[in-house]
């Protein structure tokens, strides 16, 4: 007899679902308390590599064009219309950093201009390809968390 376990686990396979694709958190079922999201979106933690990679990227998250880093010095062209986040990860904790990207106009009352990365707003995003889709995937936003714990004074 197969332990019940072993045959869960087996059936998940089968069906090409893993522990990362089962622990995802869709756009719409994101939880914000105290405007922080204390749950990680895709269920394990980032890479600071690919999180920079993510943050520099003009196609990706853009970062750079709001906000300057000094990490970051050799890519043109950094913004000053956000905070500089050198020293990021000493002003804010992983759940709040996670809230903003989430959702940065309802952790700032919407006084911000920075677009909110994993949520569905079809009307900001108005090219037919983008509809139902969010800026950043649930590991891209993780990745630039890992990252920006890294940026510490």
């Amino acid at each position: 007899m197969i332990p019940r376990m072993v045959w869960i686990a087996s059936a998940c396979i089968a069906a090409g679902v893993t522990a990362a694709s089962a622990e995802v958190v869709a756009p719409d079922k994101v939880m914000m308390e105290d405007m922080t999201v204390g749950k990680s979106l895709s269920g394990q933690a980032g890479n600071p590599d690919e999180g920079r990679k993510v943050f520099a990227s003009r196609k990706l998250g853009n970062c750079l064009a709001c906000h300057a880093n000094a990490d970051l010095k050799n890519e043109l062209f950094h913004g000053q219309v956000g905070p500089p986040l050198d020293g990021v990860a000493d002003r804010w904790e992983e759940p709040q950093l996670r809230a903003i990207l989430v959702d940065s106009k309802k952790v700032f009352g919407g006084q911000s201009i920075m677009p909110s990365f994993y949520r569905i707003i079809n009307d900001q995003r108005t090219q037919e390809k983008f509809h139902n889709k969010t800026i950043l995937t649930a590991e891209q936003i993780e990745d630039i968390i890992a990252y920006l714990k890294t940026l510490k004074e």
